[in-house]
């Protein structure tokens, strides 16, 4: 297995004054593991997306700090969300003769008939597969050949991909499906749109304003009632009563 190294510096710079850094093409990072102490340190730009480009989040990178190595796996990227500009690394020191747990991505290589004729569309409802393995034993991807799919309904499952299982532990369900072929004229459902802070506010609003309406229109029901008169007695209205003469 080809050795990856990457060369990185003990960093002293902590804190909001990293951004004095990035401005000179390096970026702050850090390396933590089992029964180690993190250490922050300092890679330039330019080294570590060459190194990432080759190793991905899966290949056994050699950290250089000075005089010492780590073999370590890229952990985290944090990106600028506006810019995508790199701002962090955080790299995971592992021991070679431990076994870890980690994602693999999947990946679909060439065309299927069933999509090339226009009769079906590929479904892929897994992109990552869960393994555990030695670090050395992680493959970089896992590759599907999309050629094999000839018919609407065809389906390849976790049981299926070819992974050397001598050495790597799928996590994953073996029934569980990775992607299948459905015909051309299914659709995927359209996503609820969201519905944003001011429009939650004006739908509150308006249904308080139809409870009010709706209470002041009773109010006025119940006043244009007239209750009934009660019949008065000639006691209530205050006469004597009528005695009839034998």
């Amino acid at each position: 297995m080809k050795k990856i190294n990457l060369s990185t510096e003990q960093r002293k710079i902590l804190g909001k004054k990293v951004k004095h850094l990035r401005k000179e093409g390096k970026i702050p990072a850090n390396i933590f593991g089992k029964d180690f102490k993190s250490r922050s340190l300092t890679v330039e730009e330019a080294d570590f997306r060459s190194v990432f480009k080759e190793a991905g989040e899966t290949g056994v990178i050699n950290v250089k700090v000075g005089t010492d190595e780590y073999p370590a796996l890229v952990h985290s990227v944090q990106l600028d969300p506006r810019t995508d500009a790199l701002l962090h690394v955080d790299f995971h020191k592992v021991n070679l003769k431990e076994k870890i747990t980690t994602h693999v991505p999947i990946i679909i290589e060439g065309e299927s008939p069933a999509v090339k004729s226009g009769i079906g569309l590929i479904l892929q409802t897994i992109n990552e597969l869960e393994v555990e393995s030695l670090p050395t034993d992680i493959p970089s991807e896992i590759k599907i050949e999309a050629s094999k799919l000839e018919e609407v309904g065809q389906a390849i499952h976790v049981k299926d991909l070819e992974i050397d299982r001598d050495k790597v532990e799928v996590k994953n369900d073996p029934e569980d499906t990775v992607i299948t072929v459905q015909t051309a004229e299914m659709k995927e459902e359209e996503p609820e749109e969201e519905v944003s802070p001011e429009e939650v506010e004006a739908t509150a609003e308006k249904g308080k304003e139809e409870e009010e309406d709706g209470e002041e229109t009773e109010d006025k029901k119940d006043k244009g009632k007239e209750e009934p008169k009660e019949e008065k007695t000639p006691e209530a209205e205050g006469k004597p009563e009528e005695k009839t003469q034998k």
